[in-house]
């Protein structure tokens, strides 16, 4: 065997494991929501909230990782968005019903199926749409930082809720997660954030300040990236109508989009 033939299939064999690792990740993804939803059946929220934001973390991954690989594929693609009904549908879902919708009976657990029915409305509705839309902007709530607000939520305020009324209240803030991921509120993806390229200061300094409020009460800073980021779409929404400049109902097409599809990061759906 030529020392060239040989070189050509360690090449293959090592292509075949980089088209392994972003499918690993998304494995290791809907493992994470699966697991979420024991602990929360086992009343260990706060090991089933942390799980949810973990999977989060390797959808963020397994897409970014395909892409800079070059090993995307629509294989890949299908599956991450299976992975994410289970890890930002089906277990947040169930942890808010048992957490904090339980006193609420029977209105409490439509009330989290909405969360996994939206959450799926949100998802079907992105798949068609990526690759044709501005990759600027969002059209509706995300559905893994709708999870992340409810783990944020179980993260920040810990034991259970058992109070009818407060499960009113935190009802009525599901209810409200649960219709922006399908409405036409537009968040911004960050996607054309360019780290090598020249930023203020400023911009810095919050990154910085981001890192240091993980890194000194993690839970309360999951709480308030979570819920600042699902109030900015609203508060810009309501801003451009002051303005007498509404946000456009279609979006729009983005020519450097790829035209194969894609796996799909953390932030996107």
């Amino acid at each position: 065997m030529s020392p060239r033939g040989s070189h050509q299939r360690r090449r293959l064999r090592l292509r075949r494991g980089v088209y392994l690792l972003p499918s690993l990740l998304t494995t290791a993804n809907i493992f994470c929501g699966f697991t979420s939803i024991v602990m929360a059946f086992q009343r260990e929220f706060q090991m089933a909230a942390i799980l949810i934001i973990a999977a989060g973390i390797l959808d963020g991954l397994d897409g970014r990782i395909a892409r800079m690989t070059g090993t995307t594929s629509e294989f890949g693609a299908e599956y991450d968005s299976l992975a994410d009904v289970v890890s930002f549908g089906l277990a947040p879902a169930f942890l808010v019903h048992v957490w904090g919708l339980d006193p609420l009976r029977r209105y409490g657990w439509m009330l989290a199926f909405l969360f996994l029915m939206c959450g799926a409305i949100r998802l079907a509705r992105f798949n068609l749409q990526h690759g044709a839309s501005d990759r600027r902007w969002f059209i509706g709530l995300p559905i893994p930082m709708a999870a992340a607000a409810v783990a944020g939520c179980v993260l920040r305020f810990r034991h259970g809720i058992s109070n009818r009324l407060v499960s009113g209240l935190f009802g009525l803030l599901i209810l409200a997660v649960s219709l922006l991921m399908v409405s036409r509120i537009r968040y911004r993806s960050f996607k054309d954030l360019d780290l090598r390229s020249r930023r203020p200061f400023r911009v810095v300094l919050l990154i910085a300040a981001m890192m240091a409020g993980i890194a000194l009460n993690p839970p309360l800073a999951i709480f308030v990236v979570a819920f600042v980021y699902l109030l900015s779409g609203p508060a810009a929404y309501l801003a451009s109508l002051r303005g007498g400049r509404g946000q456009p109902i279609r979006p729009q097409p983005d020519p450097a989009a790829p035209e194969s599809t894609s796996e799909v990061p953390f932030s996107a759906r």
